[in-house]
């Protein structure tokens, strides 16, 4: 990877593979809870290309961004393997739809939190079954929770590993290296799209506003409009 080399990343793209190989080789088998995000360009070229023992997933809400899924279809295409989509219950999902409303999760917050557990905590549990551990790509500078997390730990709510080898990368370091290694990615980053989710609690930021806010607590009252510049 000269093109890393250059700038510098080559050091820190060995160290990410190691961490992953050495915890293939202690923990058994793993899973890499793909969101399709920026962070994930990065995991899912390291994967794809060094260490294909390591499966993938991503979960389909229903209600993503059809950026969201041209990037995956892109991505199965560039590396040649499946990833697996996962999707919600569909009976569970009528039922909460049937509760709701087809847009309920903006009446309240406990209709989000219900919507979210239908959506994407009830889907990860499933994927994450049978596995000795699950993936994911956390960087300290996201908030100051994921500042204290270790590279390896327990995760105790579900019962296996949590490895996150991206821990010590930048946003920086991770946009070079998309950029050095010309991965596709989702376009929406370029609206001031930091993270991508669903497409009626996802907005985009202004550049003052935190990060990890782009999935703020409440979604929005009606749908962003989000012009070609990238302001909404």
């Amino acid at each position: 990877m000269a093109e890393l080399a250059a700038l510098g990343l080559e050091r820190k793209a060995a160290a990410a593979h190691a961490q992953l190989a050495a915890a293939l080789a202690r923990h058994g088998r793993l899973v890499y809870s793909n969101s399709l995000g920026a962070e994930a360009m990065v995991l899912t070229d390291i994967i794809a290309t060094q260490l294909p023992e390591i499966d993938m997933f991503s979960i389909d809400t229903g209600r993503l961004y059809e950026e969201t899924h041209e990037l995956l279809e892109k991505l199965q295409r560039r590396y040649r393997r499946a990833i697996r989509v996962v999707y919600p219950d569909a009976a569970a999902l009528e039922r909460l739809v049937a509760r709701q409303g087809v847009n309920g999760f903006y009446h309240s917050l406990e209709a989000r939190l219900e919507c979210c557990r239908i959506r994407k905590v009830e889907p990860f549990k499933r994927a994450i079954a049978g596995y000795d551990g699950w993936i994911t790509g956390l960087r300290r500078e996201q908030s100051a929770a994921r500042a204290a997390a270790e590279a390896v730990e327990w995760d105790a709510e579900h019962g296996l590993y949590k490895v996150s080898p991206l821990l010590e990368w930048t946003e920086a370091e991770v946009w070079q290296y998309i950029r050095a290694r010309r991965l596709p990615y989702n376009p929406l980053h370029d609206r001031q799209f930091p993270s991508i989710g669903c497409a009626p609690c996802t907005r985009a930021i202004q550049p003052a506003v935190h990060a990890r806010d782009s999935t703020g607590r409440e979604p929005p009252r009606r749908p962003l409009v989000v012009g070609a510049t990238g302001d909404a």
